[in-house]
């Protein structure tokens, strides 16, 4: 093996991060990454909010930020604009992977099919049940035993696109939606550095996951934790 080909193999993976939010699991990715614990590069997080703390967490990380929250007469900006400046921003920073970590807003398949790097989204359920928003109160109206979080390949479809990995907890008749949301966002802490390592190492291709999901062994791969 060539020095050259051993250096190639070795680079970290160019990640880039969208979020609207706090930003925890983007925390976990920039400790990860200082830690030397994850072969990443955090090349740069787009917020479509100017409030989330997200932005702040980066910016103390000295990571590239663009917040596209407004245009300039005050208004809030529109989705196409949005994905303008988004795909133009990605594009410059050239990312392998891009990840939604609490974005929300939704995405239009155009910019998705055109998207310089596969995406994927981290949901708090065990897809392909809970879709969409409030799913640890309807975890809880349903009764169910089991609850978690997902991630999955970002397709135009809500939510829809092939399950990659899963994280697992038990519900307990004790459990609050309040009380479920912070124990499975323990899991999601866990859960996308894990899989971001499996995507690295080449363990999960996203090529393949996008184009044949019958082609990968028995996904998703869950990751149970004693709770």
């Amino acid at each position: 093996m060539s020095d050259s080909h051993h250096t190639a193999h070795h680079q970290p993976l160019r990640v880039a991060v969208l979020v609207s939010g706090s930003g925890s699991n983007l925390q976990v990715l920039i400790d990860a990454m200082h830690a030397g614990t994850l072969p990443i590069e955090i090349v740069g997080v787009i917020s479509n909010r100017e409030d989330a703390y997200a932005v702040t967490r980066a910016k103390d990380a000295d990571i590239p930020v663009t917040v596209l929250s407004h245009v300039a007469s005050g208004k809030r900006m529109g989705i196409k604009t949005f994905e303008a400046h988004a795909s133009t921003q990605l594009s410059a920073w050239q990312p392998d992977l891009i990840v939604l970590a609490g974005f929300m807003r939704v995405l239009s398949a155009g910019f998705i099919d055109h998207a310089p790097a596969p995406m994927i989204n981290l949901h708090p359920s065990l897809l392909p049940v809970y879709k969409g928003l409030d799913t640890h109160q309807r975890v809880i109206q349903a009764g169910d035993r089991h609850h978690g979080c997902s991630i999955h390949v970002v397709t135009a479809e809500l939510d829809a696109g092939s399950v990659l990995t899963q994280a697992l907890l038990s519900v307990t008749p004790q459990d609050t939606a309040d009380g479920l949301q912070t124990r499975v966002q323990q899991l999601e802490h866990q859960l996308l550095p894990w899989t971001i390592q499996l995507i690295a190492k080449g363990v999960i291709d996203l090529n393949i996951a996008q184009t044949t999901p019958s082609v990968l062994p028995a996904l998703p791969l869950k990751l149970w934790l004693n709770d």
